[in-house]
């Protein structure tokens, strides 16, 4: 039960973290900022977002040192932004399809590796 009240309350986390990450995109988008450098720009400021907001909504009780989860955040992120990265390059560059509708896309499936990895590695 605990793991699905964790899972529903990171999900809100995403929520929020999501729309600071589209509306990045979308803004750098308007500026004619090419879709993989705004998308690691997008990427990268909504994950403080969402580490800020979990950390006081759903993960309360980190047995890490301040600095030690916020390092271990951004490497876990690492993996989620190539995974980003990599979804944008083939929908966009290789699919076709538009960078917004792609950005949709990549942020669906990187939400689930965000979430497996930070229960299994940062917050134990």
């Amino acid at each position: 039960m605990k793991n699905i009240k964790e899972f529903v309350l990171y999900g809100m986390v995403g929520i929020i973290a999501t729309a600071v990450e589209w509306l990045i995109f979308f803004l750098l988008d308007l500026c004619h900022l090419h879709h993989i450098p705004a998308t690691v720009i997008a990427y990268l400021l909504s994950t403080l977002v969402n580490w800020l907001v979990g950390h006081l909504l759903v993960f309360k009780q980190s047995r890490a040192p301040l600095l030690k989860e916020i390092g271990g955040i951004y490497l876990i992120s690492i993996g989620g932004l190539t995974l980003n990265v990599l979804i944008m390059w083939i929908a966009v560059d290789l699919l076709s399809i538009r960078e917004m509708t792609a950005k949709i896309i990549a942020t669906a499936l990187v939400f689930f590796y965000n979430f497996i990895a930070r229960k299994k590695y940062i917050y134990k």
